[in-house]
């Protein structure tokens, strides 16, 4: 029997074939789970999501803007319709304005600060939240963080400190959901090209670097993180919670 047989998952955050969110799904789909979807508004969009996974033919693929209340409350009514209880959430959702990320922190805007947080941070508390409510038996609860939300990385700016909150706000939600075997926690990638990093500057000096510095002398790969995914969202990791967990190879143990 496959590890996620009958096990139902919800995936807010995947954005195309580059995501981690989906490097994780494609293990997920490989070991039998079900699957429930989300995208952001617009056609565009989702044509692109539903491209991606409708070979898995998923019952529900759905828009949600994390930073509406009503779409969030919608999707995870239709999760409660359509299966009645899941088991566990991947949360791959950062965004901060381009014409912010291009400027010092220290010129930052009270807009753009806010609004990368709410999106960047916030919504894993929304979405816990409302997840718990249809984990009667526990589950597990996976975001996808980055070192730069412990080390200062030039350009990465507002979403250095976007995931520091989201960090801490593991450690709080572990402890809040504890009680009710909800297990949280993150996945602290390597620097991965993805959408979301295609606005950092100088990113591809932070791939180089990372590749000179880690342990393994190279990046990681999707299917690496997808495995780490699987980790923490089975019982292989029934006992964890309110962790983050570095899959980079080894380059946040270096202090070169």
């Amino acid at each position: 029997m496959r590890m996620f047989e009958g096990k139902v998952g919800l995936v807010l955050g995947v954005a195309n074939d580059r995501s981690i969110a989906w490097a994780i799904s494609e293990a997920l789909m490989a070991e039998g789970a079900e699957l429930a979807f989300t995208h952001l508004p617009g056609e565009s969009s989702e044509r692109r999501v539903r491209r991606l996974v409708e070979a898995c033919q998923p019952k529900l693929l759905m828009s949600c803007d994390v930073q509406q209340d009503r779409d969030l409350d919608g999707v995870f009514s239709q999760m409660a319709e359509t299966y009645g209880t899941i088991d566990f959430v991947i949360h791959s959702i950062a965004f901060a304005p381009p014409q912010e990320l291009r400027k010092p922190y220290v010129e930052m805007s009270r807009e753009g600060w806010h609004l990368a947080m709410d999106i960047s941070a916030y919504s894993l508390v929304a979405v816990s939240r409302r997840a718990a409510e249809i984990m009667p038996d526990g589950g597990s609860i996976v975001t996808i963080s980055y070192y730069g939300g412990e080390k200062v990385f030039p350009g990465y700016n507002v979403m250095g400190v976007c995931k520091a909150a989201l960090e801490h706000s593991v450690r709080y939600l572990a402890w809040d959901l504890g009680r009710k075997q909800i297990r949280v926690n993150a996945i602290s990638a390597g620097p991965m090209r993805t959408l979301s990093s295609a606005g950092v500057s100088g990113f591809d000096e932070m791939r180089e670097h990372a590749v000179r510095k880690s342990c393994l002398g190279r990046n990681v790969e999707f299917r690496e993180l997808g495995k780490a995914g699987l980790y923490f969202l089975s019982d292989l990791s029934e006992g964890v919670t309110g962790e983050v967990l570095h899959v980079d190879c080894g380059y946040s143990v270096v202090g070169l």
